[in-house]
């Protein structure tokens, strides 16, 4: 099993809300090439959850196993390994550097853990319409720009998970459409999971499971 959530429970999140949720307090099981679509609404833990899925917070009663071991457990050494070859993010916040370049910011990703089929940067900005920008500093750009040198980023390496928290927000539905086309190919090279968190369901993302927070 990839990816298994077992009777997750945020420290902080009200029980009603726990009550009501197909995931808190359940045991989900995510297997390898999984599509999932996890519809959230707003102050239902979406963000929270991505971040116990990649290991950055561990404030949940209940276990998150990755590959049958549990994150809480993993030595840091070995989680910065898992999230270099195997777990990919897009965060809602983005975490770019914003005194760095469009191209820094996504070549970073390549040179730390490159897969060597991945898409050339340049041909995945003019996909998405930015290859204007590759040589501006992130932080001018707006944020729809962002959000595409995120996803960008993210498809450089090696993995076999993605996480997606919002990464259509500001983005036009044809991007957003465009960008869903590259994230799916490089899911496909990979044979990867791929759990994309919004507010509403996505309509032009072919998930085999839809599940309500």
């Amino acid at each position: 099993m990839l990816l298994s959530l077992k009777n997750i429970v945020p420290h902080h999140l009200e029980k009603e809300k726990v009550a009501n949720s197909a995931v808190w307090n359940k045991t989900i099981d995510i297997t390898k090439g999984n599509r999932i679509q996890l519809v959230a609404p707003s102050g239902s833990g979406k963000t929270s959850l991505m971040h116990f899925i990649y290991g950055l917070r561990s404030d949940y009663d209940g276990d998150v196993l990755f590959e049958n071991e549990s994150l809480k457990n993993i030595h840091p050494t070995k989680l910065a390994a898992i999230r270099a070859n195997k777990m990919s993010v897009i965060f809602q916040d983005l975490r770019l550097f914003n005194e760095f370049t469009v191209y820094e910011n996504i070549a970073i990703k390549k040179q730390l853990s490159p897969f060597a089929e991945a898409m050339p940067i340049e041909a995945m900005a003019a996909a998405l319409g930015i290859q204007n920008k590759l040589s501006q500093k992130a932080g001018t750009c707006s944020y729809g720009e962002q959000q595409r040198v995120a996803i960008i980023r993210a498809l450089q390496q090696p993995f076999d998970m993605i996480i997606m928290d919002e990464p259509f927000s500001h983005l036009d539905e044809a991007n957003s459409i465009k960008a869903m086309q590259l994230i799916e190919h490089a899911a496909e090279q990979r044979g990867a999971t791929i759990i994309l968190a919004d507010l509403e369901p996505i309509s032009f993302f072919k998930a085999h499971q839809q599940i309500h927070l």
